[in-house]
């Protein structure tokens, strides 16, 4: 198969994750297309355990709205025990699915995650010290940082981590093919924490559980989409041989 792959890296590597997006539609036909070209990746005995629910127009927006409202409800749980006290007895907003964001990075990864935080504040201006500033950030995963299209990765309860693991070769395909195209992505493990309100909206099998979000659409022009991640080499995730 003939394949011009010299400029390969250059591509891959000018990815970045869209913060701010358009309100253009996105075709269906496009949806379609990247979907269609996320499931070119390999995928564990062809199982293909990955669903996904589109979520575009008044069940785009319905869910923003849900999203948003429980926020609300949860940030306070942030502020010390009595917003703790606060939120359980309310219950409003507390996770009712994926409680796994919501818990501290263990001691291996906590250092690169503080970095990115330090510097993705610094990149749009925003004092470290300022929580306002800070959740006012967050908050915009719940708008889907106005991106017209969300989509959620559903992944089969059966195949435990290779679902997961197969679930990230088919995103990873699908983002490539939306970033040729013009379009940009941002996958969010934030919107996981409320499976339920996915389910109001889309026919979904109790075999099948939300593993993550990805949002879609054309990004903007904002300084936020200019925010380059600090990427490690590879000798810095590789194992050393044992001498």
């Amino acid at each position: 198969m003939d394949f011009e792959s010299n400029d390969f890296q250059a591509f891959v590597s000018s990815r970045r994750s869209t913060r701010d997006f358009l309100p253009t539609p996105v075709p269906d036909e496009i949806i379609e297309g990247i979907i269609a070209d996320g499931l070119t990746s390999p995928s564990w005995s062809n199982t293909r355990p990955i669903r996904v629910a589109v979520a575009k127009g008044d069940v785009r927006d319905r869910l923003s709205k849900e999203f948003l409202s429980r926020w609300e409800g949860i940030k306070g749980a942030r502020e010390g025990i009595f917003g703790k006290i606060k939120a359980v007895v309310k219950r409003k907003g507390l996770p009712t699915s994926n409680w796994i964001i919501t818990r501290p990075y263990h001691k291996d990864l906590i250092e690169r995650t503080k970095n990115q935080g330090r510097d993705f504040f610094s990149h749009i201006g925003v004092d470290r010290e300022d929580k306002k500033a800070r959740d006012e950030s967050w908050a915009r995963n719940y708008d889907f940082f106005g991106a017209p299209v969300e989509l959620f990765i559903f992944t089969h309860r059966s195949l435990g981590k290779y679902s997961a693991s197969d679930a990230g070769l088919f995103m990873q395909n699908l983002i490539l093919s939306a970033h040729s195209r013009g379009l940009g992505t941002c996958p969010q493990g934030a919107v996981a924490v409320w499976e339920d309100a996915v389910r109001k909206e889309f026919e979904i099998s109790k075999n099948y559980s939300l593993l993550c979000g990805i949002c879609l659409g054309y990004p903007s022009g904002e300084k936020i989409n200019s925010f380059e991640a600090n990427r490690p080499k590879p000798s810095e995730i590789i194992f050393p041989e044992k001498y």
